[in-house]
């Protein structure tokens, strides 16, 4: 009886299903124009997205998507993919969790729900339900994920492999199973755009990815291995052969720096002529005042070598709710109709 009460409950709570918008049924033209003769953060979105506007535009520009926290599972994730989709992207650096716990997961056919109401935390993990803020996650649902990345693993040469090598037999294990078309990392393999996750076991492929070590050593048989400095590497040589670069981040941490220090790494190389990226636009919340590097300012980042100052803006803002209007005023204009694909993924192969 009480595995039935259980059952319902879970079913209760786990009933609204996270809607992720669509930047292509909207056309955000008209309220950014209008937010540009605004103040305070609506003339700084407005300046952002004339910016990416401008990296969508420059013939000679690649551009990359940043992405860290949890704004995939809130209802961003069409919206990313979409970027993907229509050429306004050619590569991804983010964190595991958004490339594994929220994209790879929906496209197993997994969902992310609303919380209706947010009961105590310990009643959540007695029904086995994972929440960030107000989103809910069938745990037993990831831990499927958890599985499948193991078992893409177990399918792999026993070598070590880039983040961006390993998420690219992720996006080829969707495209001949998924239950999603409409997925990053599916999208990312099918377009040969590449995507780093620097700290990817800091997700729920770290599950996955351990066991298949401990499982082939338990059975004294070789296994693969995630290599953090050819990530770092291949990133690196993207940048080379880039050139002109523009940068589209949403929070900071890790991928944030990633990408910005790719400019430092080729000068160590002996690339003195590397360019700063050149547009760079970061939505974020953090605060500037503890010297955090998630915090850190475009203009901060500057004095590293990393951003150039002409074509950058920060925007103090939960990036749900501006992402959304920046992506649609980008997607409505359209730049990213002349321009040509990068395919920087196949520059490995």
């Amino acid at each position: 009886m009480t595995d039935t009460i259980n059952d319902n409950r879970k079913a209760e709570l786990l009933s609204s299903v996270v809607e992720h918008i669509d930047i292509t049924k909207f056309d955000a033209r008209p309220i950014i124009d209008s937010m540009g003769k605004m103040s305070f953060t609506s003339r700084d979105l407005a300046r952002a997205t004339g910016i990416y506007n401008q990296m969508l535009a420059d013939k000679d520009c690649s551009i990359f998507l940043v992405i860290a926290g949890s704004t995939s599972a809130g209802g961003c994730m069409d919206l990313y993919a979409e970027l993907l989709r229509s050429n306004m992207i050619d590569g991804v650096v983010a964190t595991g969790a958004s490339i594994v716990d929220m994209d790879f997961f929906e496209g197993l056919g997994h969902k992310h729900y609303q919380a209706l109401e947010v009961p105590d935390d310990n009643t959540l993990r007695s029904l086995y339900i994972d929440r960030i803020y107000d989103t809910y996650i069938d745990e037993e649902q990831l831990q499927d994920c958890d599985h499948t990345i193991g078992k893409i693993a177990d399918s792999l040469e026993p070598k070590p492999y880039s983040s961006r090598a390993f998420i690219r037999e992720m996006g080829k294990y969707l495209s001949e199973h998924g239950k999603k078309d409409n997925s990053l990392v599916k999208l990312a393999y099918e377009h040969d755009v590449p995507i780093f996750c620097p700290a990817f076991v800091d997700s729920s492929a770290g599950f996955g990815l351990v066991k298949h070590q401990v499982e082939r050593m338990k059975n004294n048989q070789p296994y693969m291995v995630l290599d953090a400095i050819a990530d770092f590497r291949e990133l690196t040589d993207i940048k080379i052969k880039a050139g002109t670069t523009g940068l589209l981040m949403i929070g900071g941490g890790v991928p944030k720096n990633f990408i910005q220090d790719t400019v430092v790494c080729a000068e160590i190389l002996g690339h003195d002529d590397v360019e700063m990226h050149k547009y760079a636009v970061q939505i974020t919340v953090a605060d500037v005042r503890d010297g955090a590097c998630s915090s850190s300012t475009l203009k901060e980042a500057a004095s590293w070598g990393k951003v150039d100052t002409a074509l950058e803006q920060m925007v103090f803002a939960e990036a749900g709710s501006v992402m959304p209007l920046l992506a649609s005023d980008a997607y409505h204009r359209g730049h990213w109709r002349e321009r040509a694909k990068r395919r920087w993924g196949a520059i490995f192969d």
